[in-house]
């Protein structure tokens, strides 16, 4: 049974459809597609506001008079495209009010048709998404400046590791008797740890490895810096007697390089950065090791045959006291003697259950390597670290320097 409304009731309901769409923060409009061009025939108050038209100024008008210059082809062949087909589309598209400023409209069409299936209106439904979008285009336009800043902080990241790289031993120093190898991986692209060795007179070799606190680029400029003082061709070097002059470059005692360094890089509380350091003489004549070490750990002595030994390592790291002082100690070594002088990366280095690597178990390992060639003898060395570690990368530098006697 059909229900029928009396023309009293019929005559409400319009109205209360009427007043619901008029009401709406929304925009909308109906046109006729009946009629040449598809003009409005209805637009309400939320259309008014939306756009600053009224409804007397766009009766009888197509929707597109709210199109303007920067409006998007595409976003307008894809209505065209959807009013061929007579289907439901929304789309998101620049429009232009009455005063002729711009808001993004997110424009939604949908077909009404008659009892035989003909479509004879559209209802356009418009919704002011202005704020969203330039939100959204603020949101990107930081994006694209945080990518462009990471971009070239890349770029001077990896000129950086370069610069960095290119300090590192290129070869080994040419000494009848003694082998020389190193090894440093660091735990981002920048190492704080930094290595090298020289030759500072017919039968003296000069060697150390340094440490520097914390990770990243902070670190490594520090170490970086540290480095050049400790070049043996640098005119900011270290490592010579000042008392010589500058015609007698006489290499300065390692205790007194600790102390020079103590005094160029005291401790600054806005970096809150000092450095480790384990510096040594290699005399070939006499098969002498005499080193200093600065908050270092101990160098592992193994010798050809018998037990290896961790060697006396003392005295403060470098930058953390002014008054520090240090000692020199010797270590006599003797064909087929190695000596590892490493960092902290190595024995830190943690399995999965929390157990570090330690310095007694790289020193049975490296004792158990003496027969292998150096150079060999470290990479097993690291392998060895890293099987221990797992898949888990390790979380500091790791560096290692090896001298051997060879008679």
């Amino acid at each position: 049974m059909v229900r029928v409304l009396d023309p009293d009731a019929a005559q409400r309901l319009l109205e209360l459809k009427d007043r619901a769409l008029s009401s709406t923060a929304e925009g909308v409009t109906i046109s006729d597609c009946t009629l040449p061009g598809n003009p409005i025939i209805y637009a309400n108050e939320g259309f008014e506001r939306i756009t600053g038209y009224s409804v007397s100024d766009v009766v009888g008008r197509n929707c597109r008079f709210l199109q303007g210059e920067d409006t998007d082809p595409e976003a307008i062949e894809e209505i065209r495209h959807g009013l061929r087909e007579n289907r439901e589309l929304t789309v998101e598209i620049l429009n232009y009010r009455k005063d002729g400023t711009p808001f993004w409209n997110r424009l939604s069409i949908d077909p009404v048709r008659d009892a035989e299936g003909r479509v004879t209106n559209y209802i356009g439904v418009q919704v002011d998404i202005t704020e969203r979008r330039l939100a959204e285009e603020a949101l990107q336009r930081t994006k694209d400046d945080l990518e462009s800043a990471n971009r070239r902080m890349q770029r001077n990241l990896q000129a950086a590791v370069r610069v960095q790289q290119a300090l590192l031993p290129t070869s080994t120093p040419d000494v009848p008797g003694v082998e020389f190898a190193w090894r440093l991986d660091p735990c981002t692209e920048l190492a704080g740890d930094f290595l090298n060795f020289y030759r500072l007179a017919d039968n003296l070799v000069g060697a150390y490895v340094l440490d520097v606190s914390g990770h990243g680029v902070a670190a490594s400029l520090l170490s970086v810096t540290v480095s050049r003082m400790l070049s043996a061709t640098s005119r900011q070097s270290v490592l010579f007697d000042a008392a010589g002059g500058p015609d007698l470059r006489n290499p300065a005692s390692p205790c007194q390089v600790a102390e020079k360094l103590n005094e160029l890089f005291p401790f600054d509380p806005r970096t809150a950065q000092f450095f480790t350091l384990l510096y040594g003489l290699l005399d070939t004549s006499e098969r002498t090791f005499r080193y200093v070490s600065a908050g270092h750990l101990p160098p592992i002595r193994v010798p050809k045959r018998g037990e290896p030994t961790q060697l006396d390592s003392d005295g403060k790291p470098v930058g953390l006291f002014p008054d520090s002082a240090w000692e020199d100690r010797t270590a006599q070594l003797d064909d087929g003697d190695r000596v590892y002088v490493y960092t902290d990366g190595l024995v830190e280095a943690e399995s999965r259950q929390g157990v570090e690597f330690g310095v007694d178990r790289l020193t049975e390992l490296l004792a158990s390597l003496r027969n292998e060639p150096l150079d060999t003898g470290l990479d097993r060395a690291l392998q060895s670290v890293d099987a221990w570690t797992g898949p888990t990368p390790l979380e500091d530098d790791a560096s290692i320097l090896a001298i051997e006697v060879t008679g």
